[in-house]
């Protein structure tokens, strides 16, 4: 499901935040590329030498939408890069760069938007998640062995695989009544929030 998406682009805006900032800078950039409908958008920890931040990658299906989006990011004051044409401040596109190489290589990135993510809201089966989303695996974590096809998955609407040695992997825990959910939580508590 994913083949499609040969060309990728690499944003590093500077972002120093919590993955909910990441995930409404991706989903809004899509939109503002044009991009939003087909596109696999995924967030990137960067951590170079400076400060940790967040980095964005989008793989499009074509090289002309890739190139459009690269050259709408080229007019903001953020590093992009598509393949080895970088544009920005030098750090940043370095950032770009990165999110852009680990997500074509399929070795990195946290999927926000792919297809198929909009079908895994409530409770689905495991058999369910990988035959309607780009999803090409589900772990549990502690285990060696991926969970039955039947098993169900509590989504909380909230559903994000990573790239791992070429597949879109969701990492999931067992929860109660035997079912499993996602390892991210939606909304995570913030550390040192109870003090």
């Amino acid at each position: 499901m994913t083949e499609r998406y040969g060309y990728v682009v690499g944003v590093d805006t500077g972002l120093v935040g919590a993955l909910q900032e990441a995930d409404h800078l991706l989903r809004g950039l899509a939109v503002e590329l044009g991009a939003a409908e087909d596109v696999l958008g995924c967030t990137h920890h960067v951590r170079d030498g400076g400060r940790p931040r967040m980095a964005l990658s989008f793989a499009v299906p074509s090289e002309r939408a890739a190139r459009t989006a690269l050259r709408r990011l080229a007019e903001g004051e953020f590093g992009a890069a598509l393949g080895a044409e970088l544009h920005g401040p030098a750090e940043l596109a370095a950032g770009a760069a990165r999110a852009a190489a680990e997500h074509a290589a399929r070795t990195g990135g946290r999927a926000v938007l792919y297809p198929g993510s909009e079908a895994l809201t409530g409770t689905v089966t495991v058999a369910r998640l990988l035959a309607v989303s780009a999803v090409d695996r589900v772990a549990v974590l502690g285990s060696p062995d991926g969970p039955e096809p039947e098993r169900q998955i509590v989504t909380r609407d909230h559903v994000r695989p990573e790239w791992r040695d070429g597949q879109l992997v969701l990492t999931t825990m067992p929860a109660a009544g035997g079912t499993l959910v996602p390892f991210e939580v939606p909304d995570p508590t913030p550390c040192c929030a109870d003090h």
